[in-house]
């Protein structure tokens, strides 16, 4: 049972780094000549326990206080002492435990044995648990022996802490917010599809289709024993799988460092124009004008290897056919990778859009190691894989464009309005259909007869250019299925009353929203947002335009709006720095990582979309909410209404 524990607590942890449920203040105080208290004060949110000392280390692990250098120069005058704690059963850990509520104090007396001694530092290692998930943190501090806290290149400086208190609302109810509604729960399963949709592609391309039958019947011919080349060849599968999913190993440690920087990267202006360029290249390797491989000798050594006997050998006979099949699943795990990195868990996204493509991948050299007679059911290869490669890479080129409109976004050019860039998606839509209907070929193409398959997608490629060019026409330019994905309607070549969606009136400073909130006794609805945000602009596309929701917005709410990727600067004096969870600090000198900051030290999120009402006091009006259906989103408005009517 307590391996169990300890497994759930290790991947809870995993997933936990963009929680900060513990805030500390340090004090020092001179009670005497050459001796001084030191006071930890943690605040604790609603929900959570923070473990005494005390509490029994076969469960959550106690909190400990480390003074650097006691000693020699300076003594520790008794025990830590606490503030009131609480002991109860844990269900969790199945034993009794002691943990505060709320708010917990250690005091700590210091006697000084050396005059010359200048500053006392430490460390506070803690665990911190509600129902679902526990994190542990290594709280640093650091005093000069006038009761000023040091400032070094491990913590923010005094002006800038002055500034990040300053982001800080004096919340009422907060307890209110508690699980927040809708979010991103399917985002995983989506991606899972997304990339399993993505690996049945890469199946049909000519670097991994003629693959199946060689690896398959080869594994075959080894069975001197019984079951043995099935055995292997269902291990084949597995790592495939695995080396997949390894793959998105790196992002969660760019995540553990810093819970924003898979978000903050995804709406980077420079890297989304390196993404347009990379996706155009794709495109351009799809249609044949060149290939793209990952360095010969990778492969080389990779299939030296895999003669070896065994375990090993299978799997490097995997790793073979991933770096062998890249010129043509790179561009698929590539766009994979930059539709997961703008999601509030980014790297767990790509984790599991990454299995989903090796499950996809893996399954047929499965299946036809346990079932080699439906090997004779396998289609030829031939001209119609080809035919998937440049059907392929004009989705490439489609995406390379939402990628150049991001950046368009984030950085104010207005280069590629919503009607510009609806019009070259018709453009590639039209190219794709001329394509499949034979009217040109690209280089090193054979002509052949047009096939039954072929010929059923080319008709939905124009049912979708027909779709794109209505869409392009009409007065509103309003494409429900493609909602999100091209720039927002009030991004437009038209002359538009409001740059906020739908017209409606909207503030983008929350102190300014919340002045006119105060004048006009209405709710706040703040809205955390991004330029680049998918979920954002299908929210407002579908779920906002809904008559009855747009009356309650119009009529009952004021529309605080911030966004988390604007790159508009910020001058010089509202610029400051936060610490990240590893103790590195990070720079905020943009209006959207003010905003990102805002959201994650008030509300303890860094997703978008991200709602709360509120008003303009502080006061909490029910739980936040993310993104979901038209009829949550109207009874989540009307509840916040009454709730601020009562």
């Amino acid at each position: 049972m307590k391996k169990m524990i300890a497994v759930g607590l290790f991947l809870s942890t995993v997933m936990s780094w963009a929680q900060e449920p513990v805030k500390w203040v340090h004090q020092l105080t001179q009670v005497a000549p050459q001796t001084y208290d030191i006071q930890h004060i943690a605040t604790i949110d609603s929900t959570w326990h923070l473990y005494s000392q005390f509490s029994n280390p076969e469960g959550a692990v106690p909190t400990e206080i480390t003074y650097l250098g006691e000693g020699e120069r300076f003594s520790l005058d008794g025990n830590t002492k606490e503030s009131e704690s609480k002991t109860a059963f844990d269900t969790v850990f199945e034993m009794d435990l002691t943990f505060f509520e709320n708010q917990a104090i250690f005091t700590q007396r210091l006697k000084i044995n050396d005059p010359a001694l200048s500053r006392i530092e430490g460390e506070i290692n803690y665990q911190a648990c509600d129902d679902k998930l526990c994190i542990f943190r290594t709280e640093p501090f650091r005093f000069s022996l006038d009761g000023k806290k040091l400032v070094d290149a491990q913590a923010p400086s005094a002006a800038s802490q002055v500034k990040a208190q300053a982001l800080l609302l004096d919340l009422k109810d907060k307890a209110l917010l508690g699980s927040t509604v809708g979010g991103d729960k399917n985002d995983y399963g989506r991606l899972f599809v997304l990339g399993l949709l993505g690996g049945l592609l890469a199946l049909l391309t000519p670097c991994v289709f003629p693959m199946i039958p060689l690896t398959v019947s080869f594994f075959l011919k080894q069975q001197d024993q019984p079951g043995k080349g099935t055995g292997q060849a269902l291990l084949y599968g597995f790592f495939i799988v695995l080396i997949y999913a390894l793959l998105s190993l790196p992002f969660h440690l760019l995540d553990n460092l810093n819970p924003e920087f898979l978000n903050t990267i995804s709406t980077n202006v420079g890297l989304n124009v390196v993404f347009f360029a990379v996706f155009v290249v794709f495109a351009f390797s799809f249609f044949g004008y060149f290939e793209l491989t990952l360095p010969t000798a990778w492969g080389s050594r990779s299939d030296a290897a895999s003669q070896w006997q065994g375990v090993i050998g299978v799997f490097f006979m995997a790793l073979t056919l991933a770096i062998v099949s890249f010129s043509c699943t790179g561009p698929i795990l590539g766009s994979l990778l930059a539709g997961s990195l703008g999601g509030s868990s980014g790297a767990l996204q790509l984790t599991y859009g990454m299995l989903g493509f090796g499950v996809a991948l893996a399954f047929p050299f499965a299946f036809f190691a346990l079932f080699p007679k439906w090997l004779q059911a396998l289609p030829q290869s031939g001209g119609w894989m080809t035919t998937v490669k440049v059907t392929l890479g004009f989705l490439e080129l489609a995406l390379a464009l939402k990628f150049l409109s991001n950046a368009d976004l984030v950085a104010h050019w207005g280069l590629l309005k919503r009607e510009l860039f609806i019009g070259i998606w018709t453009l590639l839509a039209f190219g794709l259909t001329l394509y499949l209907f034979g009217i040109y070929r690209f280089p090193h193409e054979v002509k052949m007869p047009l096939s039954f398959g072929r010929k059923v997608v080319a008709f939905f490629a124009l049912v979708g250019t027909s779709y794109l060019f209505l869409g392009l026409i009409s007065s509103d330019n309003k494409l429900t299925l493609l909602s999100g994905f091209p720039p927002p309607e009030f991004y437009s070549l038209r002359q538009q009353d409001s740059d906020c969606p739908l017209g409606l009136d909207c503030y983008k400073d929350f102190e300014t929203g919340r002045a006119v909130a105060a004048a006009a006794n209405k709710p706040i609805l703040l809205d955390f947002t991004g330029w680049a945000c998918v979920n954002c602009r299908k929210m407002e596309e579908n779920v906002w335009s809904d008559p009855q929701v747009y009356s309650l917005l119009k009529e009952k709410f004021i529309l605080i709006s911030l966004y988390v990727d604007d790159r508009e600067p910020l001058v010089a004096a509202e610029q400051f720095s936060l610490p990240n969870p590893n103790g590195s600090l990070r720079k905020i000198d943009t209006v959207g990582e003010k905003w990102a900051a805002f959201q994650a030290l008030n509300f303890q999120s860094a997703s978008q979309p991200f709602y709360v009402l509120l008003t303009a006091e502080g006061r909490i009006l029910g739980p936040s909410i993310q993104y979901t259906d038209t009829t949550s989103f109207q009874q989540w408005l009307t509840l916040g209404w009454t709730a601020f009517s009562d």
